[in-house]
């Protein structure tokens, strides 16, 4: 995959990993079902990437974004600010999220298009290089376990999240 901005979230979130870009791309299936959970049409949740035209409904209404732009920066890494409040209590919020420090530290120590092949990488099914979402145990494609090396490292914290509540 060639590295694109527009998959990359001013956060450190990698696009291609999260469960409603895949679903937008490629499992129109899944883009319904997520769609159902957050009572809204599958149209309207339809997701190209943090820095689109065509986001997440959440994502398109993101303050990291909009102050990114605000400020001239391509990442929230870059800014005198950083860690914001805005920024961590984001991180805080979900599972997909316990990275973005170690994003952020990547993107500045090795640069955008590296850490863009690692993230790849770190998404990847060992068995047959499908790209997961953090919150696919198993790969969506071939079934392995984990589904790929960020679901392997925080398996104990993306479980209770997906639990029934």
């Amino acid at each position: 995959m060639t590295p694109n901005k527009t998959l990359a979230a001013v956060c450190g979130l990698f696009c291609p990993s999260c469960g409603v870009y895949i679903a937008t791309q490629e499992d129109p299936k899944r883009l319904e079902l997520i769609a159902k959970r957050f009572g809204r049409a599958p149209e309207e949740i339809a997701c190209d990437g943090c820095r689109s035209a065509r986001r997440f409904p959440f994502c398109a209404e993101c303050v990291m974004f909009r102050c990114a732009n605000e400020k001239g920066l391509d990442f929230c890494g870059a800014c005198e600010e950083y860690p914001c409040k805005d920024i961590q209590e984001f991180q805080a919020a979900r599972p997909h999220r316990i990275e973005l420090w170690e994003s952020q530290k990547r993107i500045k120590d090795v640069g955008f298009e590296q850490w863009f092949a690692e993230m790849e990488a770190h998404y990847q099914c060992p068995q047959c290089q499908t790209i997961n979402s953090a919150y696919d145990m198993t790969c969506r494609s071939c079934g392995a376990t984990p589904s790929c090396t960020y679901v392997g490292q925080h398996r104990d914290e993306i479980l209770p999240y997906l639990a029934p509540q």
